[in-house]
């Protein structure tokens, strides 16, 4: 699984980050962690607001920090 963290490195986008690798790690899946800052590559994802949260390239959440939980639900099969 490929967790993918849109954002150019503000607080929020490396909170979303540790958050995402927590909850993956609290589940137990074997996933890998791509921090996306490049503002165009984020904008080829038709993001607009950071951070943004995308799992195996699709997009799951734009312009909040996620929690851990609520990250958790979004991996689960």
């Amino acid at each position: 699984m490929k967790i993918q963290i849109l954002g150019t490195g503000c607080p929020k986008c490396k909170q979303l980050a540790e958050n995402a690798e927590a909850a993956a790690k609290e589940l137990g899946i074997q996933y890998e962690i791509e921090k996306v800052t490049d503002i165009n590559k984020i904008m080829e994802f038709g993001v607009m607001m950071t951070p943004a949260l995308a799992i195996d390239g699709t997009v799951k959440s734009v312009g909040k920090l996620l929690a851990k939980d609520e990250i958790k639900k979004l991996l689960k099969p």
